[in-house]
């Protein structure tokens, strides 16, 4: 069942800290990478799990993250981010990354250090997209 509530989808999102980071990985116990963290924290169903399995980390055009949004059940935000909501993150001129927003700070899915991390505030990438879900 799909978490409907930013408390949820944090909450969720916090029970990954310290998962191994896996690229393309969509299971907690096996790895995840910051797409799968995205996918477990809303406990996206298996067909939105495969329409978000296609993409690379790193391109030359961003992908389509309005499309991406859309097929989670998600909604552009354009007030203060809330816990819960997802953001869009500009690691580098071609690189995206996603993480969720709690009251602690970001979770995301840290390749560098090989596991799922919470970082406090300030976010220190820009931001390229915030979205939540559909009340």
């Amino acid at each position: 069942m799909p978490a409907s509530d930013g408390a949820a989808i944090a909450a969720a999102a916090r029970s990954l800290v310290g998962a191994p980071f896996r690229l393309h990985g969509r299971d907690r116990v096996t790895g995840v990478d910051c797409v799968g963290l995205v996918l477990q924290s809303l406990g996206a169903d298996p067909a939105a799990i495969a329409a978000c399995s296609q993409y690379r980390m790193r391109q030359q055009a961003p992908p389509d993250l309005a499309r991406i949004a859309r097929t989670l059940g998600l909604a552009p935000v354009r007030d203060e981010r809330r816990e819960g909501d997802v953001v869009a993150l500009a690691m580098s001129a071609s690189q995206i990354h996603f993480g969720i927003v709690t009251h602690e700070g970001l979770v995301h899915a840290h390749a560098g250090l090989g596991r799922v991390t919470l970082s406090p505030e300030p976010i220190p990438w820009p931001v390229l997209g915030c979205w939540r879900t559909r009340p």
